[in-house]
């Protein structure tokens, strides 16, 4: 059995139905060893790191593994941004990148470069995966391929790639004779936490205006639920992170908001003026606690769930006290904590309920003087019209800057939507390729691509994939006309001098209808103003395949309420006035 052959059809095997390629000459025979193997397509996309980041958006929808292969050297280069968008958000991704003939590696040598298009691709990766490796014989790959899927899936997930030499690619092999992987010897262990649970459920029991902070690692939806309905039974309010914006209901009175530096006010006023903090599967990074760690919650009793030890030291050194530091996998914790739920108590925390629902009338995202503004659109507005249309079979994939956080800020989910990004990294161009990811891992739901002006030219190319493939797609770009969040940035810094950020600056300012037009992209007219609204996103919402409208936002447009640099989470500008602050203040005020 040739080689390729072989890794063709052990991504079928373990449920790969997608792999997002660009070809090239140390790439083909594993692309049409694919093509050839039954239950596994391709998808030839434009750029590599448009493969990558559709391979991502792909193991996020469907829970499972994505695919990317691509050729040596700048093949393997370009894909770099995407990897790192699985890197720090923990996705399970296997990057196959095709190197030259063993025979032409440099090896040991001091020479720069041996084969033509020769680059070390591992030591260029080993910082942005769970685990690279060079396959260089041919009596490796079946243990090679099972050890990197393990790695991926096991644990804190993440990206691992393969870099196969040409040659070995076009080798014979004899299957049943390959060395195979034992996974015994690579375990993942965390601590034993029976004890740690009576430590935390004390905690809880004690608790008058408790928060849970839900993140991404909570990951697979038996766990979601049963959390959930944790919290529901014991009246615990709780927040939700980026990465796990889209576990439960806006609407239910449980939920607090989002928090953090680009968040709304009311989830910030309960995480602040808790006295628990129960964080699971989330880091707490610094866009959540704020620049200043020591001032986050500062009042609360905290726990951590963390399936990643590291993530949970950094918190001594930063200047953050933790009650109790669970190193564990958030499933397995929650299970711990139902087993043990008749210890439990139940609590009356109704007036801690009511003191958030206030928060949350009187707070709200989109104000109604943004509503009356007489021309182009305010993205709130936009956000909550979009939120009202979209069934619950929906997917949002949303970009970067500020179209990511007037998302998560604006965006209210109901049962059953995904809003997807790329969290941490959060590059320009993402959402356009990550929506192809993501309609190919669940052809049935709606795919919703939010992108800006700046995001779309990153991977503008990828337009020429929707369109050959009739990938259908809904995108809205947010038309600011420049990088907003970068302008608001040199506004606070650098006088307002818009340099590289403005059209009046060096950035150019392209007609998108008529490149959508060139690549046999549909599009409706432009949303100029409120009253286009609901009609234009409604005929985008119900067209028929790939659709694009572009909304002509409110020059100057910026995000709201923000976080100034120094200041604790729950005094965000602009800020409220003093007296009206310290109304919503139960702690003591910084």
């Amino acid at each position: 059995m040739k080689v390729s052959d072989y890794i063709a059809a052990f991504l079928a095997k373990e449920g790969v139905h997608k792999a997002f390629v660009l070809t090239g000459g140390c790439a083909v025979h594993i692309i049409d060893s694919i093509a050839k193997q039954e239950g596994i397509d391709y998808v030839a996309v434009q750029h590599e790191q448009g493969g990558a980041m559709a391979a991502d958006a792909y193991a996020r929808i469907s829970g499972d593994l994505g695919v990317a292969v691509v050729t040596s050297g700048p093949g393997a280069t370009n894909l770099l941004t995407g990897v790192c968008c699985s890197y720090y958000d923990s996705i399970p991704v296997l990057l196959i990148t095709g190197q030259v003939p063993k025979g032409q590696l440099k090896g040991k040598s001091e020479s720069r470069q041996i084969g033509f298009q020769e680059t070390d691709v591992v030591s260029i990766y080993e910082s942005v995966t769970k685990y690279a490796k060079l396959v260089d014989d041919p009596a490796m790959v079946r243990y090679e391929l099972e050890k990197a899927v393990y790695i991926a899936r096991q644990g804190r997930q993440g990206p691992v790639l393969l870099d196969i030499c040409d040659d070995i690619q076009r080798e014979e092999i004899e299957p049943e004779n390959l060395d195979q992987f034992d996974a015994s010897d690579f375990l993942e262990t965390s601590d034993d936490n029976f004890s740690k649970i009576i430590d935390v459920i004390e905690l809880i029991n004690k608790a008058e205006r408790p928060v849970a902070i839900v993140g991404g690692g909570v990951r697979s939806r038996n766990t979601i639920k049963k959390l959930h309905d944790i919290l529901q039974e014991y009246a615990i309010p709780y927040t939700l992170t980026w990465a796990a914006m889209d576990y439960y209901s806006h609407d239910n009175e449980l939920y607090v908001g989002g928090f953090g530096v680009t968040s709304g006010r009311p989830g910030n006023f309960a995480v602040q003026n808790a006295d628990l903090i129960l964080a699971i599967g989330t880091r707490l990074d610094t866009h959540e606690v704020g620049s200043n760690i020591k001032t986050f919650a500062r009042a609360a009793k905290k726990i951590t769930v963390d399936i990643d030890i590291s993530e949970q030291t950094k918190y001594a050194e930063l200047g953050m006290h933790v009650d109790v530091l669970v190193n564990s996998d958030s499933s397995m914790f929650v299970d711990l904590l139902k087993s043990n739920s008749e210890t439990i108590e139940r609590k009356d925390r109704q007036q801690w309920i009511n003191k958030i629902t206030e928060w949350k009338e009187r707070y709200p995202i989109c104000l109604d003087e943004y509503k009356e503004q007489p021309k182009n659109v305010n993205p709130y507005v936009f956000m909550k019209e979009l939120s009202f249309q979209s069934n619950a079979e929906t997917v949002v994939v949303t970009d970067c800057g500020s179209n990511l956080i007037w998302t998560m800020q604006g965006f209210s989910v109901n049962e059953g939507q995904r809003l997807v990004s790329a969290f941490n990294h959060s590059p320009m161009g993402y959402s356009l390729p990550a929506s192809i990811g993501a309609k190919l891992a669940d052809p049935a739901r709606k795919v919703v691509c939010i992108t800006g002006d700046g995001g779309l030219q990153i991977n503008i190319q990828e337009f020429a994939t929707i369109a050959y493939n009739q990938i259908d797609i809904k995108i809205f770009v947010l038309n600011n006309h420049g990088y907003g969040i970068i302008q608001g940035t040199q506004d606070a810094w650098l006088e307002g001098r818009h340099h590289a950020s403005d059209t009046g600056f060096g950035l150019p300012d392209p007609d998108f209808l008529k490149i959508a037009e060139a690549y046999g992209i549909e599009s409706v007219p432009p949303i100029r103003n409120h009253n286009e609204l609901s009609d234009r996103v409604d005929a985008v919402l119900n067209s028929k395949g790939p659709t694009l409208c572009v909304v002509e936002l409110e020059s100057g447009s910026q995000i709201m309420p923000k976080l100034l640099f120094g200041r604790p989470i729950e005094d965000s500008h602009p800020l409220l006035p003093r007296e009206e602050f310290e109304e919503n203040m139960i702690v003591e005020i910084i």
